[in-house]
């Protein structure tokens, strides 16, 4: 034989022998064909194809070649055609590290940490394909990618695909043994050898835009859009990259539109290739900037969103909006929605004679949203809270006239205040009219008197007469913020006072702080509150709160935010009172939603939420749910408690698909509860709440 021939066959053999040595071991043992998904493997790549509706299918290859682009295809067939989406794609991660402020008395609750001004790492999370893992879970096909690292994190990559929808998350799931470690993320797809078409983006007034990049070579730059995406179109179809709309959103004061998506070349001169995507701003609104928590040992799931198309031009974009309603709260019949705590500072505004428009920026970009009733907690920061009459009368004055001005049609708008006297922490009040009143009574004062200008005006000076006016004027209290901020160790520290068993005082409030990207849903500091409270014996209820301050219609606004679906027919007009909202409010009558899973019906044998049931012989009941949802639902979860422990009886929900409508019925066996309620979340850990049934 030729010796350059035997050279020839010696180092084919030897580079196909490295080959399969190097091969990268696919797992295939928790994979079900019978979901409707299908796996291809050879040498060179592992396709997955998932089935969409009518039909057609989606389908990822992925290259099982180190060194090379992991994402080879993205592919959509819509009736009998195949159309290639993109290909040769990297993910991309951005982990920033920094170091939590574990010393005060909140703990993993703080708000009032300011991790961007500490030291900070960040790090390229890399990707080193050792063994890829193919699970079937219900209506969904999840693929973990062995292994991932950045810094003193590591884990894996998890893509799931959702049957019915040609929609994936992508993740990159890591963890550290570190303690008091805060982190943020960037994320997105990334080229190396060549851009997209065209990319797309909606400017911040909703408008279309879009750019050919003049080569690979395009600096990266941040934009601020609306609907938080960003979109590549290629030959054939478009992808579109966004994130969770408010699991990805830590805390902030200020609801700034801090240029949440990115696309281009040299991504903060550690990504080199051409990509696209999502990413935060590490200074966030330049006040307390708490990150993300990333307690020890838990699996943080740094994650983004990818949806695809063979429409062009941007027409995904529609189809992306639909997961949010377009940033709208849905219309529900038989309801109206309220968001709560705002501190605007509308009337100081209009005190310093600012420039004010008819209808100011706030109240647009509320009832833009389809908020019907915007509760306010005026003069926080500004104004006279604290005068003794002089210069709060006219303040107090000012702002039922303003509400009343803006209150028409299918909006409300409700004075309020973040009081903090006489109780301790901080709290929020509401009225069913105005009401004028003092937060301190000097000595000789009488508590109520009637004033020539403002009619009937209270002094109140300590918790005693706070209740009582309460009381008198049919008012409720809340905590704001509870266990956090301000409000950290109560209503705890006064959940034996008089006040807070008073039927006066009408619970909590309940926001995503702080934010922790390793569980399935969000706001559990007041959810385990609401439980404490109920198994306290107390009759209480959770109101959702924005606790934001400025707000104008291009501001990102809609992430940070959640909603009240009350029991209403009817938005009140202001003249007349608005006793049915606080009637709503003090029995129950609503659920707390972020938007995107809804439920307009909720029993338990046969009762609502704020309302009583006696249990049958056999100590059950049937929870009946009609529930709405836009992302693929994750769990629902029946919450109950015995007056010491919390039970909770957690549903697998991934059997659905996106955009669904349907009313399931649970058994739930009760004995010894005395209450439970119920959570839905979906798979971006959107949900949604009911108050408590109470068992006697």
């Amino acid at each position: 034989m030729n010796f350059l021939i035997r050279v020839s066959i010696f180092f084919f053999l030897l580079f196909q022998g490295f080959f399969v040595l190097g091969q990268v071991d696919v797992d295939l043992s928790a994979f079900n064909t019978k979901t409707g998904a299908k796996v291809i493997q050879n040498q060179q790549h592992l396709e997955i194809s998932w089935p969409l509706e009518e039909g057609n299918r989606a389908a990822i290859s992925l290259n099982l070649n180190e060194g090379s682009k992991l994402l080879d295809k993205l592919q959509i067939s819509k009736q009998g055609e195949s159309y290639m989406i993109a290909e040769k794609l990297n993910p991309s991660f951005l982990l920033t590290v920094g170091q939590r402020d574990l010393s005060k008395g909140s703990g993993w609750n703080i708000f009032f940490d300011r991790t961007a001004y500490k030291a900070h790492d960040t790090y390229k999370v890399s990707l080193q394909t050792e063994k890829i893992r193919v699970i079937s879970h219900g209506q969904r096909t999840i693929v973990q990618v062995d292994k991932m690292q950045a810094g003193n994190f590591s884990g894996w990559l998890e893509i799931s695909m959702y049957h019915g929808s040609p929609l994936m998350n992508l993740a990159a799931v890591l963890s550290t043994p570190e303690d008091a470690k805060a982190i943020i993320y960037d994320a997105g797809l990334v080229k190396s050898d060549a851009a997209w078409n065209e990319v797309f983006w909606a400017d911040t007034e909703g408008y279309l835009h879009s750019q050919q990049p003049a080569s690979v070579d395009m600096p990266a730059q941040n934009l601020a859009v609306k609907y938080r995406t960003i979109i590549g179109e290629g030959q054939e179809g478009s992808l579109a990259v966004f994130p969770a709309p408010h699991q990805y959103f830590y805390p902030l004061d200020n609801a700034y539109n801090l240029k949440y998506v990115w696309y281009g070349s040299n991504y903060r001169d550690i990504e080199p290739g051409f990509g696209l995507g999502i990413r935060h701003d590490l200074m966030g609104d330049r006040r307390h900037v708490p990150w993300f928590n990333a307690p020890p040992n838990t699996e943080q799931r740094l994650n983004f969103f990818v949806y695809l198309s063979n429409t062009k031009d941007g027409q995904i974009l529609e189809e992306v909006k639909a997961f949010t309603h377009g940033d709208q709260y849905k219309p529900i019949a038989g309801y109206r929605t309220m968001a709560s705590h705002f501190h605007t500072e509308h009337m100081d505004d209009v005190l310093t004679h600012k420039p004010i428009p008819d209808i100011p920026g706030h109240v647009k970009a509320l009832r833009s949203m389809g908020v019907n009733i915007m509760h306010l907690g005026e003069y926080h920061l500004a104004g006279n809270p604290r005068d003794l009459g002089p210069k709060r009368l006219p303040e107090l004055q000012l702002m039922f006239e303003e509400c009343a001005r803006l209150s028409e049609a299918d909006f409300l708008m409700l004075p309020g205040e973040e009081p903090n006297v006489h109780y301790g922490g901080h709290w929020m009040n509401i009225f069913p009219k105005p009401v004028y009143w003092i937060m301190s009574r000097e000595e000789g004062k009488p508590f109520v008197e009637d004033h020539p200008d403002y009619g009937k005006v209270y002094r109140v000076g300590n918790k005693e007469e706070m209740l009582q006016l309460l009381e008198v004027e049919k008012g409720l209290a809340w905590t704001a913020h509870a266990r956090t901020k301000g409000s950290t160790g109560f209503p705890d520290a006064y959940k034996e006072e008089a006040f807070f068993h008073s039927d006066r005082f009408n619970g909590a409030a309940w926001k995503a702080i702080p934010a922790d990207l390793s569980i399935p849903n969000m706001g559990r500091r007041v959810l385990g509150l609401m439980d404490d409270v109920a198994n306290w014996g107390e009759r209480k209820y959770v109101i959702g709160e924005a606790d934001l301050f400025k707000l104008e219609p291009d501001y990102e606004i809609y992430g940070h935010m959640n909603i009240n679906y009350l029991q209403l027919d009817k938005v009140p007009k202001f003249e007349e009172g608005w006793q049915p909202v606080l009637d709503a409010m003090e029995h129950g009558k609503f659920f707390v939603s972020t938007g995107e899973v809804l439920m307009p019906e909720f029993s338990v044998n046969g009762k609502g939420s704020g309302e009583s049931i006696q249990l049958k012989s056999n100590d059950k009941a049937t929870v009946k749910v009609k529930a709405e949802w836009t992302f693929p639902l994750n769990y629902a979860e029946i919450v109950s408690g015995d007056g010491e422990q919390v039970y909770r009886q957690r549903i697998d929900l991934s059997d659905t698909k996106a955009f669904g409508q349907e009313v399931f019925e649970f058994t739930a066996a009760l004995k010894g509860r005395k209450w439970l309620r119920l959570e839905i979340w979906d798979i971006a850990a959107n949900g949604a709440f009911t108050q408590p049934v109470w068992i006697e």
